[in-house]
């Protein structure tokens, strides 16, 4: 099992700074939505959330394509846009998954157990990405339904039934790009160059959490292009 890393300041301070400019960006779009609410009120939740690890880049995508129009109806985005924003929903699920299963087995070590360390993994990293992806496919599944069925009017299974067929892909293209280059962090530099791998409960965990969303990010891109091309997903 790797030991926990010794981290340089510098990179001690870039992660708290890089955390900290995340946050405002997130509570900046909750207050700015709270004013002015989104027409989806699914998106109301999607923003802040995606705003955590896309930070100032995710606030300039949302003042220039996501915010509600102050006086009715805003013109569709170009088609890469709603691709992006299409790719955010699925992020947001894929965000709000991790935050609660890294945490959840941080403070209860057994959730990590029944996922499978000590048994199946050495690691507990690798156990805790699997509780990681269920959550995050659930909640992605969720977010995708409050979208699909008041847009198409669908019944309850109906809905479900189409946010499994448009977030199955798109999710686990999310995942494979988060779980790649967070495994490239954390034992190709973390444990190469300071000794171990970043805990749950460090600043560079999650900055090295917030890299690796946005490679999730391009791996869904190109298949929420796809989905959305077909019909499959609903532009946004």
């Amino acid at each position: 099992m790797a030991s926990e890393a010794v981290f340089p300041l510098l990179l001690h301070r870039v992660a708290i700074s890089s955390l900290t400019v995340a946050f405002v960006c997130a509570v900046w779009i909750a207050v700015d939505e709270w004013r002015r609410p989104q027409k989806m009120w699914i998106m109301n939740v999607v923003w802040p959330l995606t705003a955590l690890f896309g930070s100032v880049l995710w606030l300039v995508g949302y003042h220039l394509w996501g915010r509600a129009a102050a006086g009715g109806d805003a013109e569709d985005p170009p088609f890469a846009v709603m691709v992006a924003k299409g790719a955010s929903h699925c992020g947001a699920g894929c965000t709000l998954g991790d935050i609660i299963a890294e945490w959840l087995a941080f403070a209860v070590p057994s959730v990590a157990v029944a996922f499978g360390w000590r048994s199946l993994f050495d690691e507990k990293i690798f156990a805790v990405w699997v509780l990681d992806f269920v959550l995050a496919f659930a909640i992605g599944v969720a977010f995708q339904y409050f979208t699909i069925k008041p847009m198409r009017e669908l019944s309850v299974s109906a809905g479900i039934g189409q946010a499994l067929k448009a977030d199955i892909a798109s999710i686990s293209a999310w995942q494979i790009g988060m779980y790649g280059l967070m495994a490239i962090i954390q034992f190709a530099w973390f444990a190469a160059s300071y000794g171990g791998v970043a805990p749950v409960d460090s600043p560079e965990f999650w900055f090295a959490m917030q890299l690796a969303m946005l490679a999730g990010f391009c791996t869904s891109f190109p298949v929420n292009w796809m989905l959305i091309r077909i019909g499959v997903k609903e532009k946004m």
